[in-house]
C-alpha cells in the first residue's frame, strides 16, 4: 500500500529505523533522552558564557555560537523523527521536507565555518599572542559570526532551491530519519539534478579550503606550542586546542564518509548508524568535550550551580 500512494503523494515518506512498534518507541525514548542532553549541555555552555564575566574571550564567543548551532541543527532532525515514531507514521510533507533540507544545509555549513573562525583564533592566540587583542578584537569576533551565519544561509538556498527544483517521479521513500539530500537525488528521473550536483561541488570546494584552512593553522599551532619551554604552558595551551582539534576531526571525517559513500536503494542499519555520527553525535558531545579538559568552563559551572543552589534556598527561605 506504502508503495502504490508515495509515487503520487505531495510529500515524502521516511522509513526511520523500524516497523516493529516496540523498536520505534525504544528509538523514540532514546532520541528523546539525547535531545534533551543535548539541550541542557549546550544552554548551559550558552548562559554560562553569556553571563560569566571570565568567559568573555573571543573563543568563548565563538563556542557560544556554535553552541546555539549545534542546539539548532539537532532540532532540524530528530524532533521530527521522534514525533513519526510515537505517531508511528513516517510520513512528512512536501514543506517540512524543503525546510529540513535548508536548516540542515545552512546549519552544516555554519558549523564548519564556526570551527574555521575558532581554529584561526586558536592560532593568532598562540601564535601571535602580542597582536591578539587587535587581530580578534570585538569588532572583528561579531563580523566573522556574521559571516558565518550569512554563508550558511546562502549555501542552503542555494542547495535547497537546486534539489527541489528536480522532478520527482519514483516512489517518494527516503531510506533514512530525515530528509536526507543524496537520498531525494535518488528520487530523480531524468538528468535535472546536474544543477544540484553543481552546488554540491561549489560547497565542497569551500569545505575543503576551510578544513585546509585549520589543518595549517594546527601545523603551526603545534609548531609553536612544542617550543614552549615549560610543560605548564604547553599543557595550557594543549587543553584549548585539542577539544577543538576533536571536534573538526569527527565532524569532518563522519560528515565526509556519509556524503562521500554511494547511497543505497534499501535501507541498512549501516546507513541508519553513520547518519547518528554526523547528525545526532557531534551536537551530544560538544559540550562535554569543551568542557572536561577547560578549567574556566568547570569553574564557571561550579559557580552557577552554587548560584542555582542560593536562590532556592533564598526563595524557600523567603516563602517560610
Amino acid at each position: 500500500m506504502i508503495m502504490e500512494n508515495t509515487t503520487t503523494m505531495s510529500g515524502f515518506f521516511l522509513m526511520g529505523f523500524s516497523d516493529i512498534r516496540e523498536l520505534q518507541i525504544l528509538h523514540a525514548l532514546l532520541f528523546l533522552a539525547v535531545y534533551l542532553l543535548t539541550l541542557v549541555g549546550n544552554l548551559i555552555i550558552i548562559i554560562i558564557t553569556t553571563v560569566d564575566q571570565h568567559l568573555q574571550a573571543p573563543m568563548y564567543y565563538f563556542l557560544k555560537h556554535l553552541s546555539f548551532l549545534d542546539l539548532s541543527f539537532i532540532s532540524v532532525t530528530v524532533p521530527q523523527s521522534i514525533d513519526n515514531s510515537l505517531m508511528d507514521d513516517g510520513y512528512i510533507s512536501h514543506s517540512q521536507c524543503i525546510l529540513q533540507v535548508f536548516f540542515f544545509t545552512s546549519l552544516s555549513w555554519s558549523e564548519m565555518a564556526i570551527l574555521t573562525v575558532m581554529s584561526y583564533d586558536r592560532y593568532a592566540a598562540i601564535c601571535s599572542p602580542l597582536h591578539y587583542e587587535v587581530t580578534m578584537n570585538p569588532s572583528m569576533c561579531q563580523w566573522a559570526v556574521i559571516a558565518v551565519w550569512l554563508s550558511g544561509s546562502i549555501c542552503g538556498i542555494l542547495y535547497t532551491t537546486t534539489t527541489f527544483s528536480i522532478t520527482f517521479c519514483k516512489a517518494k521513500i527516503i531510506h533514512q530519519f530525515f530528509c536526507d539530500i543524496p537520498q531525494l537525488l535518488k528520487l530523480s528521473c531524468s538528468n535535472d539534478y546536474l544543477g544540484v550536483i553543481g552546488v554540491v561541488a561549489f560547497i565542497f570546494v569551500m569545505a575543503f579550503s576551510c578544513f585546509t584552512s585549520i589543518i595549517f593553522s594546527y601545523i603551526h599551532i603545534f609548531s609553536t606550542v612544542l617550543r614552549i619551554p615549560s610543560a605548564e604552558g604547553r599543557s595550557k595551551a594543549f587543553s584549548t586546542c585539542l577539544p577543538h582539534l576533536f571536534v573538526v576531526s569527527f565532524y569532518v571525517s563522519t560528515g565526509a564518509f556519509a556524503f562521500l559513500k554511494p547511497t543505497s536503494d534499501s535501507q541498512t542499519a549501516v546507513d541508519l548508524l553513520i547518519s547518528i555520527f554526523y547528525t545526532v553525535i557531534p551536537p551530544t558531545l560538544n559540550p562535554i568535550v569543551y568542557s572536561l579538559r577547560n578549567e574556566a568552563m568547570k569553574e564557571a559551572f561550579r559557580k552557577l550551580l552554587l548560584d542555582v543552589q542560593f536562590t532556592r534556598k533564598k526563595t524557600f527561605l523567603s516563602f517560610c
